[in-house]
């Protein structure tokens, strides 16, 4: 008898051992002492310049030679969202290097070290003469470097380390994640807007202003991520993150820089909240701002990264607009964005 009490107590012990355990494993950080993340809110526009770790391949051209359509790339395993990295064993600094051992190959076979996904490997590429011009050509279009404008999220409470766009820079021809070795970040003036329609994304037009204000540290699929020469003008200011399960469907409000008058608060409707979500697809926006949407249309190229906050917290920010209905969108967490930024130092 003394032993089922015994066993009994031991099993009630351990309930409450993993109950503490689990209570544990879910607390956000900072939430044992009180404590909750505070940023900066966003709204401000930015440019970013940048060069490619590697060369990028974002698609195919095929070759004429010998009177048949070729594509020496293709054949030899290259896919576009690949990266060139090496030729022989050289690293290879820009697209001007690449032509360069192409013209210069005379139809000799060029190793090339390629990374996709993360992983290396070696491919066997010989380049054919076009019938045109003569010149060797291997089928491949290819860049190094890009440029483009989004909206900053977010800025640290040191005023330094920020979040935008709420996705990653993506080749528009390939659809893949740009590998990014370095980047600079631009100021930008907005100027115009292009009107959203059915089927047409709006966009914002804006020109980068003299001298970086920043560098470009990180291109992942929750955003972009860097640090600034001086935090941005203020917009809703300092306020406290919200948490995935704290975000309601209903009432919120985006900021974001429509033209000179810099950073402005707007209207927008949140709904069907994927509360697992761990990418840039958390939730739906619908804009319903009568004064973003007579300007706008909805949501435009350039609003990526506008932030989102409800209740008084930041709790995300807009990703993406949907083709089909410009005035609808999809929204990320906040701490997915400050989940895949890099650590400090």
């Amino acid at each position: 008898m003394k032993n089922k009490k015994l066993r009994g107590g031991l099993s009630f012990c351990a309930f409450l051992l993993c109950l503490v355990l689990l209570c544990s494993l879910t607390l956000p950080v900072g939430a044992e002492s009180g404590e909750r993340q505070k940023c900066y809110v966003g709204g401000t526009p930015f440019g970013v310049r940048y060069f490619t770790d590697g060369i990028l391949v974002v698609g195919y051209c095929d070759v004429t030679s010998g009177g048949k359509a070729r594509n020496p790339a293709r054949d030899a395993g290259i896919k576009p969202g690949d990266a060139i990295v090496k030729i022989g064993n050289e690293a290879v600094e820009g697209v001007s290097d690449l032509a360069e051992e192409i013209g210069e190959s005379g139809g000799r076979a060029l190793t090339l070290t390629v990374r996709r996904e993360g992983e290396l490997f070696c491919v066997t590429l010989t380049p054919s003469a076009c019938d045109g011009d003569g010149r060797y050509r291997t089928g491949l279009w290819v860049r190094d470097t890009g440029a483009g404008i989004g909206t900053v999220t977010y800025v640290l409470e040191n005023g330094k380390d920020f979040g935008g766009l709420g996705h990653g820079i993506c080749d528009s021809t390939s659809g893949c994640l740009v590998p990014i070795a370095r980047g600079n970040v631009m100021g930008v003036t907005i100027g115009d807007v292009q009107k959203g329609a059915i089927g047409a994304p709006g966009e914002l037009k804006g020109h980068f202003t003299a001298g970086k204000t920043g560098m470009l540290g990180a291109n992942t699929v929750c955003g972009v991520f860097g640090v600034l020469t001086e935090r941005p003008k203020d917009t809703a200011g300092l306020l406290p993150v919200g948490r995935r399960e704290e975000l309601r469907e209903g009432e919120a409000t985006c900021w974001c820089t429509l033209d000179e008058s810099g950073p402005q608060e707007y209207r927008i409707r949140i709904s069907d909240i994927h509360r697992t979500a761990h990418d840039n697809k958390c939730f739906t926006v619908t804009v319903t701002d009568r004064a973003l949407l007579d300007k706008t249309g909805g949501i435009v190229q350039g609003m990526s990264g506008s932030p989102i906050v409800q209740n008084g917290r930041l709790v995300g920010a807009i990703t993406h607009v949907l083709i089909g209905d410009p005035t609808t969108g999809y929204g990320i967490f906040i701490e997915n964005m400050l989940e895949n930024m890099p650590k400090a130092g």
